[in-house]
């Protein structure tokens, strides 16, 4: 008999849900359509009828599965605990193994992108590479000057549109294996590079390095890593995610370290669960329960071992407004930290930006393939953005990073959008000048 995701599942999970509905105000889809069927309590249904034989997985059924941006502002809001993250990955690796959304294109891309790009991050690399030199050589520009662009479908523009910069030099190029600390050594971590953040963010890694370095701790960042899974867990793979998961203790002995840090909020989210998805491996399952304890956001780490403050020296005045990204707050419940963290920079101003805690619409690739959803929500959150004067939005997840500089860019807004231990390097730096 077919193994079934849900069928399979602790029913203590499925049944949890008491459909009071607290959840409602709280999910975007359900905002946006109030349809049942687009909110969590209409979701954990249609799982619960999977679960029970009631329902077959249909193509309705996986439709409504990858909806739901998985942004997880229901668990925030539930009363009753319900553990939406776990049902919604199994549901979606439900929907995978009943084939119904198979298509020939569908394959191709998912088969090009979680099963060979994002198994080996060297292949990512030279994709990033190729990207980058398509950007340096002027290529790019003249793609977009020539207004040849405008000849192609209009889902190809706004994809070409959304292509992000590849920065000059990927971690490995900017980061020593070993960084030790700077002053007393007190703490031993790793650092975990990312997949996008490492292409795309580089810049970032660097920082939170030198950050980490700044405040006592030996940094050790090994220069060919793995994807942590999240991509693969929250799309289904759950097979290719456990693979992954289990790469990832081999080259991180969680015993070997007293943290392993990871800057992106959707990583961090999937990092902190891996016994749950190792569970019955008799081998990885006990190292995944060390590894849990000791995965930690960056924020979460600095504010845990208490940080130097940055020196004044000539800070000059930032008005900074906090985008939360919902695998940090909903999925980590770290929410004070980043405030922080930002509060301790001299001569920032932290203006509260409304609905901090509401989806950008990016969600992994949910941008990607559900492009007029994610629009709407990038557009509202561009709103609450420009309402508070801000001159830099800081948020902690490369996905909300890059959904943000598109929608500023987008807007015609000259914004500047970083991760806030970006500015918290700044300020060091400056510091010492």
């Amino acid at each position: 008999m077919r193994h079934s995701h849900l069928k399979d599942l602790d029913y203590s999970v499925v049944q949890q849900c008491m459909h009071c509905g607290l959840c409602l105000p709280t999910c975007p889809t359900y905002d946006a359509t109030k349809l049942e069927r687009n909110s969590p309590r209409g979701r954990i249904s249609l799982m619960r009828a999977v679960a029970d034989g009631r329902l077959e997985a249909t193509q309705t059924f996986a439709e409504e599965m990858y909806f739901c941006l998985g942004c997880l502002a229901c668990m925030t809001a539930c009363p009753a605990g319900v553990n939406y993250a776990e049902l919604f990955e199994h549901a979606r690796a439900e929907a995978e193994q009943s084939g119904v959304l198979d298509s020939d294109k569908r394959s191709v891309i998912r088969g090009f992108t979680l099963r060979w790009l994002f198994m080996d991050l060297n292949r990512l690399q030279l994709l990033g590479q190729a990207m980058r030199l398509y950007q340096q050589t002027g290529v790019q520009a003249f793609v977009r000057n020539s207004g040849v662009m405008r000849l192609m479908p209009q889902r190809l523009q706004e994809l070409e549109s959304m292509t992000p910069t590849i920065q000059p030099q990927f971690t490995a190029e900017m980061v020593a294996p070993v960084t030790r600390a700077m002053g007393q050594k007190k703490y031993r971590v790793a650092m975990l590079a990312g997949c996008a953040q490492d292409l795309i963010f580089s810049d970032v890694n660097r920082d939170t390095v030198e950050v980490l370095a700044r405040n006592g701790c030996e940094v050790v960042t090994p220069p060919d890593q793995h994807c942590c899974g999240s991509l693969h867990a929250h799309n289904g793979e759950w097979e290719m995610a456990q693979g992954l998961a289990r790469k990832q203790i081999d080259q991180f002995p969680p015993a070997q370290f007293d943290a392993i840090i990871t800057n992106a909020a959707g990583c961090g989210s999937h990092l902190k669960h891996y016994a749950k998805l190792l569970a019955g491996d008799p081998v990885y399952e006990p190292l995944a329960h060390e590894w849990d304890r000791k995965v930690k956001d960056i924020h979460e780490w600095l504010a845990q071992i208490g940080i130097q403050p940055p020196v004044a020296g000539d800070a000059p005045p930032q008005n900074v407004t906090y985008h939360e990204a919902c695998h940090l707050c909903h999925g980590q419940k770290i929410t004070a930290q980043p405030r922080q963290l930002l509060k301790a920079i001299p001569n920032l101003k932290l203006t509260e930006l409304p609905e901090s805690t509401w989806c950008c619409g990016s969600a992994g690739i949910y941008n990607l393939i559900q492009p007029e959803m994610a629009n709407d929500l990038l557009d509202r959150k561009v709103k609450h953005i420009v309402s508070t004067r801000a001159e830099v939005v800081a948020t902690g997840n490369p996905g909300c990073l890059l959904q943000i500089i598109n929608g500023c860019k987008k807007a015609g807004l000259s914004l500047r959008v970083a991760h806030p231990i970006t500015l918290l390097a700044e300020a060091y730096r400056r510091g010492e000048a």
